[in-house]
């Protein structure tokens, strides 16, 4: 083992992050995140880091579970290793999350995994509480805004900068509760914080804040570490933290904990405190506060009803008034009272600053028309507001635009309206005539390609379809199932057409498509007399053949014969005339005792 932990603050992960594939185009996180730190492009939407605070709020919201946190499991099993001594520190929301026996096992739980030492971040919270009002009585002629809520914290820094000067300038009972740890256990121990914050992720990572805490972990992770490592909280035994909060610091987690936790009776009417809880109850009470609102101290909560209502936190299955009936069960039991001197010089100071990532540029209001101009909205009546895309109102959703956060596409009513008119000019540049009829049978709409084919105007329009052609298809169409087909000649038009007819039940409409098929008749028809006069000319020329083969076989015939005659007489002039009975030799052509000679005997 080694005594040098992984420090948190080399992580350059992002905290919160998309998982694309499961992204389904439905703008659920841009309605939800309170801050809209949310980009989309090409229908996936991504966390903007410069814009986001961490409090997880897509995280819970989306539907597709598409947004998730980063998952440091892994370095935390990785401290253990190297850490010779690893403490943790629980969040006080922990006793809503686990049930009575649960919690009382679940230190020596904690112990199985590999920490050293376990105790509750109560602890720091109770130090944070009072140092808290302790400067606010040192500071009574300006307001003062807890800083406990790192995600509250953000929200003030990059979003309200004006409030910076009233954040209390106190580290977050996390913060607090590790430095006191290093006090205790050694600056060489690893510290591993639990709760139910994502917020916390970023709050470790901060400038002056990186190497407090080593690892932050969730709810969600504790329960996935101790599935994993096959820890059975039914099979550990009971057992105690390691050290206890003082006073009633266990009622931080919820909204007027902290000043229970100052020992400040918290009357709901009084002027002098204020809890908040939620994005809108915090931006109300910010932007009503004012440098003259001396003495009010503020304790802004990020999650609604405050930590016990944490994105990640995993109590589904218990109702947000039954966590927090057991968070006040669990901090009215008994407490050990720990030592306070040994806390008593822990650094407790912190600062914050503006910042300016997140100011918003401004635009002319001819870039904002421009945007108008692109969805369809250049006319006030026609900016509905609706918040279909996320944003409360159309100008935000221009403005978002122009910043690149933001698609145009993202307004339903200009994409409904978009998609309208596409249908309307594929009817309209259809090359078949397209016609519709009401429950009368009364003309309602036509397209172009269906008044040059039936020689009409928009003068038919109300009339029965009767008025153009035979309404029989139309009439069938009720009758079989709502459609026909066939093939029809309008000769008073000279076209043939394809028809179908089909009924729209809901809309109490027929729809009839006619696809002029007329040149290809016609060409068939020519292709068909073309066939014929082939096979007229074929048998012609199959005749004539016939008839001159007879007349060269007859040829051959006469021919055959006439030299067959020849040839034979040619024999007989050739054979001995002595052997021819009753002749003599001095009596033939060529004289007796002369040879024959054929050239002689041709010439004669």
């Amino acid at each position: 083992m080694t005594d040098e932990p992984t420090k948190l603050q080399d992580h350059d992960d992002p905290v919160i992050y998309t998982d694309k594939a499961q992204c389904r185009d439905c703008y659920r996180c841009v309605r939800a995140c309170p801050v809209k730190a949310i980009r989309m492009e090409d229908g996936q939407a991504s966390v903007v880091s410069d814009l986001c605070i961490g409090c997880g709020t897509c995280i819970r919201e989306c539907p597709q579970h598409a947004k998730a946190f980063r998952n440091d499991l892994t370095r935390a099993r990785n401290l253990l290793i190297r850490c010779r001594t690893t403490a943790l520190s629980i969040a006080p929301s922990f006793a809503a999350l686990f049930s009575d026996w649960q919690r009382r096992r679940l230190p020596s739980a904690l112990r199985q995994l590999g920490f050293s030492h376990v105790s509750e971040t109560s602890i720091g919270a109770y130090f944070v509480a009072h140092e808290t009002v302790r400067l606010m009585r040192e500071n009574p002629d300006k307001p003062q805004i807890s800083s406990a809520c790192p995600a509250a914290v953000k929200l003030i820094e990059k979003y309200y900068p004006e409030c910076v000067e009233f954040l209390s300038p106190v580290v977050s009972p996390m913060i607090a509760h590790a430095r006191l740890l290093r006090k205790k256990l050694g600056e060489d121990c690893g510290v591993v914080f639990i709760g139910p914050c994502v917020a916390k992720k970023q709050e470790a990572q901060r400038p002056g804040l990186a190497g407090d805490v080593d690892v932050v972990l969730t709810f969600a992770e504790l329960q996935e570490w101790l599935e994993s490592e096959g820890v059975d909280l039914a099979a550990c035994e009971e057992s105690a933290f390691d050290d206890e909060p003082l006073g009633d610091a266990r009622y931080f987690p919820l909204a007027g904990g902290s000043f229970l936790a100052a020992e400040i009776t918290p009357d709901m009417l009084a002027c002098d405190v204020l809890s908040v809880s939620g994005h809108d109850e915090i931006a109300d009470a910010l932007a009503a506060l004012e440098p003259e609102s001396k003495g009010l101290l503020i304790e802004p909560l990020f999650c609604p009803q405050g930590c016990i209502n944490g994105p990640v936190f995993c109590g589904e299955n218990k109702n947000l008034f039954h966590r927090r009936r057991d968070i006040l069960t669990y901090s009215a039991l008994p407490k050990k009272q720990a030592p306070a001197g040994l806390y008593a010089t822990v650094e407790l100071a912190a600062s914050f600053q503006a910042d300016d990532s997140a100011i918003v540029p401004e635009f002319t209001e001819q870039q904002i028309q421009e945007v108008f101009d692109r969805t369809g909205k250049s006319l006030p009546e026609e900016q509905l507001n609706c918040g279909a895309c996320g944003y409360p109102s159309c100008r935000e959703k221009a403005i978002a635009v122009l910043r690149g956060l933001a698609e145009a596409e993202m307004c339903i009513p200009f994409m409904r309206r978009l998609a309208e008119r596409r249908t309307d000019l594929i009817i309209e540049t259809s090359p078949n005539g397209i016609v519709i009829l009401d429950e009368h049978l009364q003309i309602i709409s036509m397209n172009k390609a269906f008044q040059k084919m039936f020689s009409c105007a928009e003068a038919v329009l109300g009339r029965p379809i009767s008025y153009l052609m035979d309404p029989d298809m139309f009439e069938k169409a009720e009758l079989h199932d709502g459609f026909q087909e066939t093939i029809v000649r309008h000769d008073s038009y000279g076209v043939i057409c394809h028809q179908v007819v089909y009924r729209l039940p809901d809309a109490k409409q027929y729809v009839g498509i006619f696809v002029n098929i007329t040149n290809v008749r016609d060409n068939q028809k020519k292709l068909d007399d073309l066939r014929e006069q082939t096979v007229i000319k074929a048998q012609e020329i199959l005749d004539q053949q016939i008839s001159m083969a007879q007349q060269i076989a007859e040829y051959l015939g006469t021919s055959t014969a006439k030299s067959e005659e020849l040839l034979e007489n040619l024999l007989k002039m050739t054979q001995d005339p002595g052997t021819q009975p009753g002749k003599d030799k001095s009596t033939t052509p060529f004289g007796r005792g002369s040879k024959w000679n054929p050239h002689t005997y041709m010439s004669r």
